[in-house]
């Protein structure tokens, strides 16, 4: 039985101002008249029915999640009682899957999405999810999809391919280890190899596999997941469930599923992909989506009148920017707040955030 898992409580700092914390990334239409949410659900939809697909997100995003997917069941869109990282919320999802779908008497494999990534290869994705969820029922392995890296990005975490040929897409391959983020140097040296892989975060395993895993590899979050157990089975949903399972939620060690369990287990496979993903990770990404003008400028919902000015990014919806003599600048406009940043700072822009919000308290 496929199902999809959907991380939807990230908080998108790095698009602030557009994302704010009840409205963040996921839930803005970037790309298209959709919200990024939206059209995550609308690509898996066509394999994996609307019931069967859960989210996973906190108090603040959820009325808007609701509004945004009235498709999904209100007890499908799981509400984490804290940040605790992907470890605790993907297990925690999991204990609910199996727990609404027992009576089946199958083995239940999940699909661990993002909700903010993009993907242009629609179709190809979807034949490449049910690969993976063939090779995770009959092996009980972990698979994760690779993105075959077009350059030595090093905003992104690698996989190492246990192989010696040349890497084909849409195989299946044994992952000999996950590496952290390098700098330019090692990651011109990762694509010279052929045997790395960009990591995507996208996962499919059974329920029994990844509690198998967090039973050997992290043994004190599985004594929380058997505490927890104990109230799903109660079947509350919603903000009731998240309320009653907080006072174990909070022992849980803030740790991510990848430093937790996929850097560590031994049975992860990886299927190398090319099936037009980016994870939008800061305004520059969209450097690589949309058209820029003769000059490089990629003007969005605005107005503009430019002279001399190259390379920049603006988002300012409802009024006219005029662009005199400056480059690489990020210009983004929303309500009463405006940000403008040097390119080579769009990582940085989480720190503004907490600035402002510094700025909220005080006032």
């Amino acid at each position: 039985m496929l199902t999809a898992l959907i991380m939807a409580g990230g908080s998108g700092e790095r698009f602030w101002p557009l994302s704010t914390p009840t409205k963040p990334k996921q839930l803005l239409s970037l790309f298209s008249n959709k919200s990024m949410i939206r059209e995550t659900v609308d690509r898996i939809l066509p394999i994996i029915p609307a019931e069967k697909i859960f989210i996973a997100t906190n108090i603040l995003q959820v009325e808007e999640i609701k509004n945004e997917l009235p498709d999904i069941s209100v007890e499908n869109i799981i509400i984490e009682p804290s940040f605790k990282d992907t470890a605790a919320a993907i297990g925690y999802t999991c204990l609910i899957i199996e727990e609404k779908f027992k009576s089946f008497k199958e083995k239940i494999e999940v699909v661990v999405l993002a909700s903010d990534h993009l993907i242009k290869n629609d179709e190809n994705f979807r034949q490449i999810i049910l690969k993976g969820a063939k090779e995770v029922r009959e092996n009980s392995t972990i698979v994760t999809l690779g993105i075959k890296p077009d350059k030595p990005e090093t905003g992104y975490g690698y996989i190492e391919v246990n192989n010696s040929e040349l890497l084909s897409l849409n195989e299946i391959y044994k992952v000999k280890r996950f590496r952290e983020k390098p700098n330019k140097e090692t990651a011109e040296q990762y694509i010279a190899s052929g045997k790395y892989l960009w990591n995507s975060g996208m996962f499919i395993f059974t329920t029994d596999t990844i509690f198998k895993n967090f039973e050997v590899l992290m043994p004190e979050h599985m004594e929380v997941f058997n505490d927890i157990k104990k109230e799903i089975i109660k079947k509350k949903i919603g903000l009731e469930l998240s309320c009653s399972v907080k006072k174990f939620f909070d022992k849980f060690e803030k740790i991510s599923i990848d430093f937790g369990i996929m850097e560590y287990s031994k049975n992860i496979k990886v299927i190398p992909v090319s099936i037009g993903w980016n994870d939008i990770g800061s305004f520059v990404a969209l450097t690589e989506i949309f058209n820029s003008d003769d000059a490089g400028n990629i003007i969005k919902d605005t107005e503009s009148i430019i002279y001399n000015a190259n390379n920049n990014i603006v988002i300012c919806k409802g009024c006219v920017v005029s662009l005199l003599g400056v480059k690489d600048l990020i210009i983004v406009k929303n309500g009463d707040n405006i940000l403008i940043s040097h390119k080579e700072n769009a990582q940085d822009i989480k720190k503004i955030v907490i600035k402002y919000n510094e700025l909220k308290n005080k006032n």
